[in-house]
C-alpha cells in the first residue's frame, strides 16, 4: 500500500549572520512575527496538512527552539493561572502538543543536503516533507496540503514552484523545466540550481522551499557526500534532485495556488513579513494600519 506522508524535517541549523548581533543569542528561527516565532508558523502549517512527526535539525546555539516546543515551566503556568490569563495559558500549553518533536544536531558540510544525511535513519522508507524554518508561504489550500494531494496521485517527489518575475530571483532559486501535464502541474525533466540570470535558466519556474521527498533521495546524497570537494556547498538540488532527474526518476512540480512567498532570512523581507502579518490580525490590524498612515503621510 502507498505510504502516507506523516513526517516532516525542518532545517534550522543556520547561524543567521544577516541578523547579527541579534542572532548571537537568539536563533533566527525564533525571531517573532508579532507574538509567535517564525518557526511556529511553519510547524502549524505542517500540522494543518496532517503531519504528525516533526524532526528539527538544529545547531549548538538553538536550544531555545527545543524549549519553545517543550512543555511550559511550572513558574510560567503558575503566573498565568494566578493572573487569570486562561486564553494565554491554553495557547501556550497547546504548543508542545502540536506534533511529536525530535531534534538532531547537524553535522557535516554546509548546505541544504546535509540535514537529510543527519536524519535518514529517522525517516526510513517513508515519504516526507523537507522545509526551511525561515520560509513562509501562506496559500489556499495549505501549500503542504497541495503537494501531498499531488503525491497521492503520482507517488513521487513533488517540488513546490512559483513563476519568477524578477531577474534577481534567478540567483536565489533552482529553476525547473518539464512538460505541463495540466494547469499548475509539471512533469519535470530538469532543474538548474541558481542559474544566475533568466537567459541561463531553462524556464521561468522556480523551485521554492518545502519539498515533498521520497526515500529515493538518500542514496544520491550519500554517494555525493563521499565525493564532495571540501570547498563546495552541499546543495540538495545539485547533488540530489538533478541526478535523480538525469536517471529518469519521476518528479513533478506543483505550482502553488493563492500563495505568497515570504523570505524572512534577510532584514528587509523580514520587516515586510511582520507588517503584512500584523495587518492581517483582527486584534491589531486596523489600529496598526491607521498608525502606518500617520507615519507615511
Amino acid at each position: 500500500m502507498p505510504k502516507k506522508v506523516t513526517k516532516a524535517v525542518i532545517a534550522a541549523a543556520g547561524f543567521g549572520t544577516r541578523f547579527l548581533p541579534q542572532t548571537k543569542a537568539m536563533p533566527k528561527e525564533m525571531l517573532p512575527l508579532i507574538d509567535k516565532p517564525i518557526i511556529q508558523y511553519v510547524v502549524e502549517e505542517l500540522v494543518e496538512a496532517g503531519i504528525k512527526d516533526i524532526i528539527i535539525v538544529t545547531g549548538y546555539h538553538k536550544r531555545s527552539i527545543e524549549d519553545h516546543f517543550d512543555q511550559m515551566s511550572a513558574d510560567l503556568r503558575e503566573n498565568l493561572e494566578q493572573g487569570h490569563k486562561a486564553e494565554l495559558l491554553e495557547q501556550t500549553k497547546s504548543i508542545s502538543h502540536l506534533a511529536n518533536f525530535a531534534y538532531v544536531r547537524q553535522k557535516g558540510s554546509y548546505g541544504s543536503a546535509t540535514p537529510l544525511l543527519n536524519i535518514a535513519h529517522l525517516i526510513g522508507d517513508e515519504p516526507f516533507i523537507y522545509t526551511f524554518a525561515d520560509d513562509l508561504i501562506p496559500s489556499e489550500p495549505n501549500r503542504f496540503t497541495q503537494m501531498m494531494k499531488l503525491y497521492d496521485e503520482f507517488q513521487c517527489t513533488i517540488l513546490p514552484c512559483r513563476k519568477l518575475e524578477e531577474e534577481a530571483e534567478y540567483g536565489r532559486y533552482g529553476v525547473v523545466s518539464g512538460e505541463v501535464i495540466r494547469e499548475g502541474v509539471l512533469k519535470l525533466d530538469g532543474i538548474v540550481e541558481k542559474p544566475g540570470s533568466k537567459d541561463k535558466a531553462p524556464s521561468d519556474m522556480g523551485s521554492i522551499g518545502g519539498y515533498l521527498l521520497t526515500p529515493e533521495i538518500f542514496p544520491y546524497i550519500n554517494k555525493a557526500a563521499d565525493n564532495l570537494p571540501v570547498d563546495k556547498e552541499f546543495y540538495l538540488t545539485t547533488y540530489g534532485l538533478e541526478p535523480m532527474l538525469k536517471d529518469h526518476i519521476a518528479m513533478y512540480g506543483c505550482t502553488l495556488t493563492n500563495s505568497k512567498y515570504y523570505d524572512t532570512g534577510n532584514k528587509l523581507e523580514y520587516l515586510k513579513t511582520v507588517v503584512d502579518y500584523a495587518l492581517k490580525r483582527d486584534d491589531i490590524g486596523p489600529d496598526f494600519k491607521a498608525y502606518l498612515h500617520t507615519v507615511l503621510n
